[in-house]
């Protein structure tokens, strides 16, 4: 491939040339992927059937169900089918559609679990403002705070990465399309815009970390000057499983993207990029869940098509 305009499509190498290794990585990802589904659209269920569900918490928890199923069905799919039919290949403008959705997506979680921190800082910090600051326009104003800045994140990565001129190969050591891969094509100085864009969008999103940091650390505070231990425990019981959230999505993510280069490795990509973008989706409906009864119980109700008393 001479260059970018010759490139009619890629090949996504990531996974092995036998075939029982092939199939194995189908029903794999076959079966976190259902559990995905099945986490997320009981969440997403629940929240909307259940009218004791319509507060802040719940809304912004539905919207981040919502992005888990985006980002992890923009990746899984395609990639089951490449495995089930061993088929390596992907358009180039089927790729560019995948980069931008996954990339939305991911950002806009990213944004709205920083909302979703200050949803417990003012809940458990200044809970008689809680009404005033969160009411139901608030809500979907912050929403589209996340979506939004998502979406034009999505827009600037995609044509710049797409805009670089690409020459040395059309193989990516992975399984979906990813930025960094697309850039070590590039044959051009140019790809320093991306990686300037990159570092850029790093210190954004640092700041969101050091947000979630203050306010957690704010909240945990207030809820050690709680006198009732009963209290404190609600008090917490409402915050971990964001807290856990948030440490498994900022930890995949972050190794993911400034990992040393002198550790890197195929292999090594291979099972950092399954870690951010694949584990977080499936695994946020379980961790909610866990600590949260009205879930639960609420899912389990949609589970067995019992309508909620």
């Amino acid at each position: 491939m001479s260059n970018s305009s010759s490139i009619t499509e890629f090949l996504l190498l990531a996974f092995a040339d036998r075939r029982e290794l092939q199939l194995l990585h189908f029903w794999l990802f076959l079966a976190i992927y259902l559990a995905a589904l099945l986490g997320n659209g009981l969440i997403i269920t629940a929240i909307a059937c259940d009218h004791h569900l319509h507060t802040p918490m719940y809304f912004f928890l539905l919207n981040l169900s919502l992005l888990d199923l985006g980002s992890i069905s923009t990746t899984l799919p395609k990639a089951m089918a490449n495995s089930f039919w061993d088929n390596r290949a992907i358009s180039y403008y089927g790729c560019a559609v995948q980069l931008f959705l996954f990339v939305f997506f991911i950002s806009a979680e990213y944004c709205l679990l920083t909302i979703m921190s200050y949803d417990r800082y003012v809940a458990i910090c200044k809970p008689l403002h809680y009404g005033t600051l969160l009411g139901s326009r608030d809500c979907v104003h912050m929403a589209a705070t996340a979506w939004g800045p998502g979406f034009l994140y999505a827009v600037l990565h995609t044509a710049n990465t797409f805009s670089l001129p690409l020459c040395h190969d059309n193989t990516l050591d992975q399984f979906f399309c990813e930025i960094p891969q697309i850039l070590k094509l590039s044959c051009s100085h140019s790809y320093l815009r991306e990686v300037g864009l990159i570092m850029v969008s790093a210190c954004l999103l640092f700041g969101c970390f050091v947000f979630i940091v203050v306010s957690y650390v704010q909240i945990f505070r207030a809820v050690l000057k709680i006198p009732s231990e009963q209290g404190r425990h609600k008090a917490f019981s409402t915050c971990l499983p964001h807290l856990a959230v948030v440490s498994l999505f900022v930890s995949t993510g972050t190794f993911a993207h400034l990992k040393p280069p002198f550790i890197s490795s195929p292999t090594l990509d291979l099972v950092v990029s399954f870690l951010y973008s694949v584990v977080p989706p499936a695994l946020n409906p379980l961790i909610y869940s866990m600590r949260n009864q009205e879930i639960k119980d609420m899912s389990k109700n949609v589970a067995h098509g019992r309508k909620h008393q």
